[in-house]
């Protein structure tokens, strides 16, 4: 009996310690992984305003300033919040157009400054003949 009332009094506090270390683990874990997947979800919507910019910025009579109008307009109904500081650009050419939607994705974890960007490209529309001259 003696013994065992030794060993309990020895003991005494190791279950605390173990909570203190044990808590901000799994807790900066817990942050981690909602930060990551904040990360994975901005991606997806820079990827959707550039698809979206491009469709606009392409057409036959787009323009690139249409292109980031439709990219502003996107990105404000889906990730006002998520992707925040957002910058679009716009390249167009007689034969390609190109967007590119960066931002930096809200942070959960203190210090951390993850970005997250999005580009989609294709050929710009126009009129041509049958041959293959312009119109």
């Amino acid at each position: 009996m003696i013994v065992s009332l030794r060993k309990w009094r020895v003991d005494r506090g190791a279950a605390s310690t173990q909570l203190v270390l044990v808590i901000p683990v799994l807790l900066l874990l817990a942050m981690l992984i909602v930060q990551f997947a904040l990360v994975w979800h901005a991606r997806h919507i820079a990827q959707y305003a550039a698809q979206r910019a491009l469709a606009t910025a392409r057409a036959q009579h787009g323009s690139a300033a249409d292109g980031r109008a439709q990219a502003a307009r996107s990105l404000v109904a889906l990730g006002s919040r998520t992707l925040t500081t957002p910058s679009v650009a716009v390249e167009r050419t007689t034969t390609q157009t190109t967007v590119r939607v960066r931002g930096t994705v809200m942070a959960v974890v203190p210090g951390l400054h993850l970005h997250a960007s999005g580009t989609a490209a294709g050929p710009t529309e126009r009129l041509t003949t049958p041959d293959g001259g312009h119109r």
